[in-house]
């Protein structure tokens, strides 16, 4: 029977029906189809059926190769033959379910006979299935019992051909000449299939195998190799708590290293490359102090880059990776929300982390933060790894990352490009590393932003955490323990008496002279000190803790220093007596100008951090006596705009795909309708032009007929609307909506012309 054209097939569908074309093809609504013959002429072209079959599974994909080898793409072709083409394996319902799904995306159309447009030929590549082109002089041969009758070398090659390419290279000299020896003279395999007729020739090194040799070869395999089931996941069950509790662990390294590139960045900056990103040198530096390996460190960059925490300074000359003032705030939040700006930073990064280290087509090293690790198809295959683990059970771990890309790969084969399966392997290290994977499952802080989003995540993730705790343990090698994360105001106490030794779910800090120099440093007093310690230790504090605090706060603000530029003072006429004749003095250029007073024309910190050099214990005093703190705050960029982050784009709602779908009924309607005399109201248009308009739409009210208007709405969307109208005046045309049966007002203003149709 003839084929039904894609256009009146689409023509008779009900609006659901298109409205869900254009959500599942949103190219197809983009800009605004005028009528169904439009929406048909972007559905059947190569690009976007490419497009929608980059969505398709294997299986599915495999009953679309089908129907192109079948011939669907010039007569409708029977279900029951594409369910025999797909292989005996092939359940008859699911072939149907299959061929459903491409009709709702109108990559096929039909019912019983089932026709798809000639680009899916395209879109299936040069060779459907791996087959190559029918022959003409095969047709009403007996293939079979030709192939009988072939040697063991012949058959040997054309089976090569029939299970790989068809197409096939070859030196044979009368492949290169184009003459096709007899068959009695043929000497060679490539000879005799030529005479046979079993192979064709395409050019002077090239044969191939014809598509009817092809599938009788393949015999109850028509398609060749297909994987028509999802590969099975191996898995294992942990409980929900264990999942959560080892991702929450997790999170704490992450943002202690992230909080520590935000400190050594402040004081100490990172140097852009000329041509952009990270140099190898800061990549290791960076690696030392957030003790991790450079993938990882580079992975802290770049979510930091991503939430815009940090930024290129844009200085013409020695541009350098600065915090931002973002980086404030969130150095404040609690553990939780600092989690979930990350996650969120991350999940909708267009960028791929994982490409750094590796080289381009040029043999050059990519950069962490550099513009070529800029990938926009990035969120998009991140969150299709998540929604594969999150589509399991919960506590449900897979077993190797290789699992899930062979998975992933099977669900849509033809998407992903390249680097596919190293998206999944880079997607689930990093989601492990962010706290939102463990143990090979999603956990339920993972499960929400994936779903509800970051504010919704971070209660998860604030419940997965475990409870600040208020106390540590302080052993006698100075050493003090935190066996979890502290209260806020405790890890501030303890990280400015103690260095970080070792970090981890349980932190241990150690308790040196210039530790407690520092704490005394920025204010704190030996009491205040072991007051922390005795209040706040399980275990007994040991006298060489105590006998610490008290010798190096003996020694500490005997010596004290102001702005002069800076002085120095100190009680003990000794004292100073000492300093002024140590060589420090003149580096320093200290003048007494008291007893107990020196000065130097050098900045307060320059002095302190000398005399502390030459074994002095100094102290900086404010105005009014007390202790300063000179610490510096760390270095800050405006946050700027390009520096946030961009989510997805938000699919269109049901209302605006309802619009689109009455705009091409409309055009459709006004298509099918003798069209009248056309006026201009565009801008520019004369008063003449604008009396010719109104006496048109006079004209139509009159006659009771319509009109079809060019209308630009208030968001700038052009469309057409064919109206039934009924009043126009005070610069407002109203009448019916033909389409959606609706009564509406249109601005004179916002229509750019308007032609009268027939009643």
């Amino acid at each position: 029977m003839p084929a039904v054209p894609l256009t009146e097939w689409l023509r008779g569908q009900d609006d659901q029906l298109l409205a869900d074309l254009l959500r599942a093809r949103p190219d197809l609504a983009t800009p605004p189809p005028a009528d169904v013959a439009v929406l048909a002429a972007r559905t059947g072209s190569r690009a976007s059926v490419t497009r929608a079959a980059e969505g398709l599974d294997t299986f599915t994909l495999a009953v679309l190769d089908a129907l192109v080898v079948a011939g669907a793409d010039s007569s409708p072709v029977p279900v029951d033959a594409v369910t025999a083409l797909v292989g005996p394996g092939a359940d008859p319902s699911r072939v149907r379910a299959a061929v459903e799904q491409l009709v709702r995306l109108a990559l096929a159309w039909g019912t019983a006979d089932i026709s798809v447009a000639p680009a899916a030929r395209e879109a299936s590549g040069l060779y459907p299935a791996g087959l190559g082109q029918p022959s003409d002089a095969l047709a009403g041969v007996d293939i079979p019992a030709l192939l009988d009758e072939l040697t063991e070398a012949d058959r040997r090659l054309l089976t090569t051909l029939a299970h790989g390419s068809p197409v096939g290279r070859t030196k044979d000299p009368v492949v290169s000449s184009g003459v096709v020896v007899p068959l009695e003279r043929a000497r060679t395999p490539v000879q005799r299939m030529l005479a046979m007729g079993l192979l064709l020739r395409r050019d002077a090194e090239t044969v191939e195998l014809p598509r009817q040799v092809g599938l009788a070869l393949r015999g109850d395999s028509p398609l060749g190799t297909v994987r028509l089931d999802e590969p099975a996941l191996r898995t294992s069950r942990h409980p929900s708590s264990t999942v959560d509790a080892t991702g929450a662990g997790e999170v704490l390294e992450l943002l202690r290293r992230t909080e520590s590139l935000l400190e050594s960045w402040g004081k100490d900056p990172a140097t852009v490359l000329k041509a952009g990103g990270l140099g190898v040198r800061d990549v290791r530096k960076l690696t030392r102090e957030l003790d991790t390996d450079e993938r990882g460190a580079g992975f802290v960059a770049e979510l930091a880059f991503g939430a815009g925490m940090i930024a290129d300074s844009g200085a013409p000359s020695n541009a350098e990776w600065l915090p931002t003032t973002l980086a404030d705030p969130w150095l404040t939040a609690t553990p939780a929300n600092q989690w979930a700006t990350l996650a969120a930073a991350w999940l909708d990064l267009p960028r791929l982390p994982g490409l750094a280290g590796m080289r381009d087509a040029k043999d050059r090293v990519l950069a962490p933060l550099s513009d070529d690790l800029r990938r926009p198809p990035a969120p998009a295959e991140r969150r299709r790894v998540l929604t594969a683990l999150a589509g399991l059970p919960a506590g449900t771990g897979v077993a190797s990352p290789d699992e899930v890309a062979d998975v992933l790969a099977w669900r849509a084969p033809r998407r992903g490009g390249r680097l596919r399966d190293e998206i999944v392997r880079w997607t689930l290290t990093e989601a492990t590393a962010l706290g939102v994977v463990a143990l090979g499952a999603i956990t339920s802080a993972g499960r929400a932003l994936l779903t509800d989003g970051p504010a919704a995540a971070a209660k998860r993730m604030a419940e997965s955490m475990p409870e600040p705790l208020d106390h540590v343990l302080v052993q006698a090698d100075l050493t003090v323990v935190a066996p979890g994360p502290l209260e806020p105001q405790l890890a501030i106490d303890v990280g400015q008496v103690a260095d970080i030794e070792s970090a981890g779910s349980a932190t241990v800090y150690r308790v040196t002279e210039a530790s407690v120099r520092r704490a005394l440093d920025i204010g704190r007093t030996a009491e205040e000190l072991h007051e922390l310690f005795r209040t706040r230790s399980r275990t007994p504090v040991p006298q060489s803790l105590s006998y610490l605090i008290d010798d190096v706060a003996r020694r500490h603000g005997r010596l004290r220093g102001g702005a002069a530029a800076s002085f120095l003072r100190c009680d003990d006429p000794v004292l100073v007596a000492e300093v002024v004749a140590h060589p420090a003095a003149t580096r320093l250029e200290l003048r007494r100008i008291a007893p107990t007073v020196l000065v130097s024309p050098l900045p307060l910190a320059d002095v302190l951090d000398e005399l502390r050099k030459a074994g002095f214990a100094p102290a900086a005093e404010g105005a009014d006596g007390e202790v300063l703190d000179l610490r510096p705050t760390g270095l800050r960029l405006p946050a700027s705009a390009r520096t946030r982050r961009a989510g997805l784009p938000t699919p269109p709602s049901d209302e605006r795909m309802r619009d689109i779908v009455h705009q091409l009924r409309a055009g459709d309607t006004a298509a099918a309708t003798r069209r009248g005399r056309t006026v201009s109201l565009a801008a520019g248009s004369g008063a003449a032009d604008t009396a010719a308009t109104l006496a048109l739409l006079r004209e139509a009210i009159e006659q009771r007929g319509h009109v079809l208007i060019d209308f630009v709405d208030s968001r700038g969307v052009a469309s057409q609307r064919l109206v039934t109208p009924f009043r126009v005046g005070g610069g407002v045309l109203e009448g019916r909506d033909a389409t959606g049966d609706a009564v509406r007002q249109y601005p004179l203003h916002r229509i750019t012309t308007a032609s009268l149709i027939g009643t």
